[in-house]
């Protein structure tokens, strides 16, 4: 457990392909309060924090407006500040609502969109510091890039909780899958 995390579990959501989007057999994972409010510079802990955990390539901006998702490579998404209403699974999915602290982990292939978003800092970075590509559900993108994702390894490390977190989720449902 990192200095973070004070216990915090991930909510875990799951997106089944619906022929735009591949979506993933992996479920999204979503950490509340990993940073508390109220934390001075919430994007440099955070940012510390991916990078400890082999999360890199980061950037630091908003969400898209338009469902979009990466078949190259899994996304962290951090909330320096404000808020956003968060499409996830395309436009069949769910919205989900994030503040200031909260971290989302996104799988590859699993589309998303910011709905509405207020004073929206984001820190986003990518498992093993990955290169990444953005897709928007058009047609002719699949099978290429069902066959990049399929390619990507699980992470070796969650982007908040290190050996713990995702690294659990996914195997485990991972493994339930196959049998």
């Amino acid at each position: 457990m990192n200095k973070y995390m004070n216990g915090i579990e991930g909510q875990m959501e799951f997106f089944a392909d619906d022929g735009r989007f591949p979506n993933s057999i992996y479920p999204v994972v979503i950490y509340r309060n990993v940073v508390p409010p109220g934390n001075e510079d919430i994007a440099e802990q955070l940012t510390d924090l991916f990078a400890a955990n082999n999360w890199t390539n980061a950037w630091e901006n908003g969400i898209y407006n338009y469902h979009h998702y990466h078949s190259t490579a899994h996304e962290v998404l951090g909330i320096c500040s404000g808020s956003v209403k968060l499409h996830l699974g395309g436009e069949q999915g769910k919205v989900i609502c994030l503040e200031a602290g909260d971290v989302v982990v996104i799988p590859a292939g699993v589309a998303h969109k910011n709905v509405h978003s207020i004073d929206l800092e984001v820190i986003g970075a990518y498992d093993e510091g990955r290169e990444w590509d953005l897709l928007c559900g058009d047609e002719g993108e699949r099978p290429e890039a069902d066959e990049k994702i399929v390619a990507i390894p699980p992470p070796e490390y969650d982007p908040v909780q290190g050996r713990k977190g995702i690294v659990e989720y996914w195997n485990d449902w991972a493994v339930a899958r196959v049998m």
